[in-house]
């Protein structure tokens, strides 16, 4: 009952179950797997090791009035990806680079949503529902929780945690906790650092700069910038951190990649 396109190339190895559809120059790498009803067409390619689970729907055009079916756009999913029931990601559009990236190892749980010419990273979550507007970044290890939804142009940060229902209409800076409606910056994201293996000295540090930087009211950012590179002037991930507040306070409405709008 699977309908495969034939433009499709598959490895040998994978496993298409019932009613599933496969049209255009789809490629599926070794290993993957579809279980029933999923859909994936499109100019898709598939790495090795992917499960989609029932209703998952991969590579169709963009929710996006401009773009228009003669443009030439693009999917690219890494390997050992988990796409739950009912996730959706679609194609990038002509008006940016006509690709959406999805990296490695990642889950999308059930009813998440990736819009047009996202760029998402390697082992990150989205829980239920999260939806993901277009052009947006979420970097490595990233977790977003249920229902949490992104403004066009957001960057999540690596290691940022986004409680669930969280309106993200800024940049979540790396290694942080963000939460509310509107969101806001609650503390650092600790256990985030402890599951990546950073040093319990390096976590210390991180953690005393995003109090200081973006939770307390004791001084300016800028001030507490200033402070916190005296002390740690080559330290790697405030380093990091404060290269995203900077960015962020410089683009639109707090949005680094607001520009290429």
């Amino acid at each position: 009952t699977a309908v495969i396109g034939p433009d499709a190339q598959l490895a040998d190895d994978v496993h298409v179950g019932p009613y599933c559809v496969i049209d255009g120059p789809v490629r599926l790498g070794s290993g993957c797997e579809l279980q029933s009803h999923v859909t994936i067409v499109g100019d898709t390619t598939v790495g090795a090791g992917n499960r989609f689970f029932p209703g998952a729907v991969i590579g169709t055009p963009p929710q996006d009035l401009k773009h228009q079916p003669e443009h030439a756009v693009r999917l690219v999913i890494g390997d050992g990806n988990l796409f739950r029931e009912h996730v959706t990601v679609h194609a990038g559009t002509a008006v940016d680079r006509g690709v959406t990236e999805v990296g490695s190892n990642n889950l999308f749980m059930v009813g998440s949503h990736v819009a047009h010419d996202c760029q998402v990273g390697d082992g990150v979550v989205l829980a239920n529902h999260v939806l993901l507007a277009g052009h947006i970044t979420v970097n490595d290890r990233a977790i977003l929780n249920g229902a949490s939804a992104c403004h066009h142009f957001t960057s999540i940060g690596r290691m940022a945690y986004v409680g669930g229902l969280t309106r993200i209409t800024q940049d979540v800076h790396p290694f942080t906790i963000v939460e509310g409606h509107p969101a806001r910056v609650r503390a650092c994201n600790v256990i985030g650092l402890q599951r990546a293996g950073v040093p319990a000295e390096d976590v210390e540090i991180v953690r005393r700069a995003v109090r200081e930087i973006l939770v307390s009211d004791r001084r300016t950012a800028s001030e507490a910038i200033e402070q916190v590179e005296a002390r740690h002037p080559d330290h790697a991930l405030t380093a990091e951190l404060i290269a995203s507040v900077r960015a962020a306070a410089a683009g639109r409405q707090g949005r680094a990649q607001e520009p290429q709008r």
